[in-house]
């Protein structure tokens, strides 16, 4: 059974995902072998069209993580999601594209800190004309652009440094340039990868008590100029060369926000996330 066989990447609207894109004529019938060119320009616009998001998550509504209910909801609704789900999506894209593609596992936090977590992100990798790239369109602070897999290299992310470290278990460490240095923000392994390793992962990450994902609101976007996160009660928003904004939200602001970063939930489904991120909110009973 061939790569394509194993993720079902036929089940993705190719051409309704490059329209999401705004680059529909990706779609027709290739006159060209894979670019860079291309493939940075799918990576930015798959970051600026999908918000990545917990939503299903909090919702107890979350499709799952198979390529027919990811059409369906990238492609169909517009909707964004978290890693499991925007990795999935642009590889079957890319592969439909001609693109030679691996899938990876990898861990949030920075080793140093001790902060890591399970096998619980994922990521995508590219070798295109001699060099691997690493493609991240499914983190909070994404990357806009891939950026090469080796060691030491730097890349500028639209004003937003970061950079690729090797790590010591043979690791790739992806990291970020902040205030205060180079911020460590997740590493990921090379072992080989199939879908139930996501739907693993995606089961623990949605289902977990404990787990982040079911505690409180994480939505991003990037937009022009800025990156936006919004949570239950806070706002932060990002600028390249300026100080990071970050502030509690006014009641009644997160719907707003809703609005602003032009997520498409049904009005029923704002209610019951509204209902949702207020019952988290709300303190625990004495007993």
């Amino acid at each position: 059974m061939t790569d394509d066989d194993v993720w079902r990447t036929d089940l993705l609207d190719l051409a309704g995902y490059l329209d999401r894109l705004g680059l529909p004529d990706l779609a027709g019938p290739p006159t060209a072998p894979p670019s860079r060119a291309a493939l940075d320009a799918l990576h930015e616009a798959h970051v600026r069209a999908f918000t990545f998001d917990n939503i299903d998550v909090l919702l107890d509504q979350h499709p799952g993580v198979g390529l027919d209910a990811l059409n369906e909801k990238f492609v169909g609704r517009g909707r964004g999601g978290y890693c499991f789900e925007h990795a999935t999506v642009f590889a079957a894209a890319l592969d439909r594209l001609g693109y030679d593609v691996r899938r990876h596992l990898g861990r949030v936090g920075d080793p140093a800190e001790g902060t890591v977590q399970g096998r619980t992100h994922m990521t995508v990798e590219v070798h295109l004309d001699g060099e691997r790239l690493l493609c991240d369109p499914g983190f909070g602070m994404s990357l806009v652009r891939p950026v090469a897999l080796a060691d030491g290299a730097e890349s500028d992310q639209r004003g937003w440094p970061y950079r690729v470290v090797r790590t010591a278990d043979d690791g790739w460490g992806l990291q970020r340039l902040r205030e205060r240095g180079w911020e460590h923000t997740h590493t990921v392994d090379e072992l080989p990868v199939l879908p139930v390793d996501v739907v693993m992962g995606h089961h623990y990450t949605s289902t977990f008590p404990t787990s982040h994902f079911r505690t409180g609101l994480m939505l991003t976007r990037h937009q022009d100029g800025r990156h936006v996160t919004v949570t239950g009660s806070t706002l932060t928003v990002r600028r390249p060369g300026a100080p990071t904004e970050h502030r509690d939200l006014a009641d009644g602001e997160l719907r707003d926000w809703l609005h602003a970063l032009a997520v498409p939930l049904t009005p029923e489904e704002e209610r019951r996330l509204l209902a949702r991120l207020a019952e988290l909110d709300r303190p625990a009973s004495l007993g």
